[in-house]
């Protein structure tokens, strides 16, 4: 008995830290971040955050949040067990993209009208480098061996890869028109990029940035994330109010999901199963079970979510 208690003691102090993922939704029309219980499926906290709030990086092991502010030319920092705000970064003229490497010690800001990503300490938050890149710098993501930083151009309609042990121009390869979103598998294999105005994905070969096939989805895709080990695609089609639904060996497409007007930013929760959707002109996030491919819950957020990012806590 004395042994049982030691081990329910243990489970509840334990249990907290990794039993409530947040999903952290920018609200860019109202200057907030949403913050949602993934478990209760409800905001539990709306923090205000100035400078019309759009990209989202979750930085898992230092318990933070950034969230790209373009209008105040920078970043905040957020507590994400506190929940508050910490501080907040200038970065340079239109801070969009945002993503932070896989051992959170950088992240990574990308200027849209400086054509530039601009690399941060994370634990001093002092400015390491800033890399030229190319026009209009949008999605971003990094490889999980921290090698790789990969940059979606949109203006010139091309991915960057960045390599992180140099932070040098390595490759640079032609997408489909105006990539915006983009996401690289767990295994290193293959990175994926939505083509907003050619209504499309390319599918690249994430080492050497290789195209391996172009796929059709809907209307004005904007960003894109995986589930259930890899084997689903997730696009969000802005002018469709849908989701695309590919499976990444056939890249065939399973369902195409009815969700919000204009949805915008897609995530993965820490369960690899369900997928959240920011509705842009609904002013909500959809849930969707990626098993059974359909909608399960739609949570009321503020007003222009975007959430432009992977935007859940682990």
């Amino acid at each position: 008995m004395q042994f049982l208690s030691v081990l329910l003691g243990l489970v509840f102090v334990i249990s907290p830290a990794f039993s409530k993922p947040l999903a952290f939704i920018t609200n860019q029309l109202d200057n907030s971040v949403s913050v949602i219980d993934t478990q209760s499926l409800r905001v539990i906290e709306t923090l205000k955050v100035t400078g019309k709030p759009a990209g989202v990086a979750v930085n898992n092991p230092l318990k933070q949040v950034y969230i790209s502010t373009p209008e105040a030319g920078g970043f905040a920092v957020l507590d994400s067990e506190k929940l508050k705000l910490l501080q907040t970064v200038k970065v340079g003229g239109g801070s969009l993209g945002i993503t932070t490497d896989r051992s959170g010690e950088r992240v990574f800001v990308a200027d849209w009208y400086q054509n530039t990503v601009a690399v941060f300490d994370t634990k001093t938050l002092q400015n390491i480098t800033t890399l030229n890149v190319g026009k209009s710098p949008s999605g971003m993501t990094v490889s999980l061996d921290n090698r790789w930083l990969y940059v979606a151009n949109r203006m010139d309609d091309s991915i960057s890869q960045i390599d992180l042990n140099k932070y040098s121009l390595r490759n640079t390869t032609k997408v489909g028109l105006h990539p915006f979103g983009i996401t690289v598998d767990h295994k290193g294999e293959r990175l994926y990029t939505a083509n907003v105005e050619s209504n499309d994905i390319t599918v690249l070969d994430a080492r050497n940035l290789k195209r391996l096939a172009t796929v059709k989805v809907g209307a004005r895709p904007y960003a894109i994330a995986l589930a259930m080990q890899d084997s689903l695609l997730f696009v969000t089609n802005q002018d469709d109010s849908s989701v695309t639904v590919l499976d990444t060996v056939t890249l065939k497409q399973l369902a195409e999901i009815t969700v919000g007007d204009k949805p915008e930013g897609i995530s993965t929760a820490a369960d690899d199963r369900h997928v959240y959707v920011a509705n842009w002109f609904d002013n909500n996030v959809s849930v969707i079970d990626a098993a059974g491919l359909k909608v399960v819950d739609t949570i009321v957020t503020g007003e222009g979510s975007r959430a432009f990012g992977d935007f859940i806590s682990q």
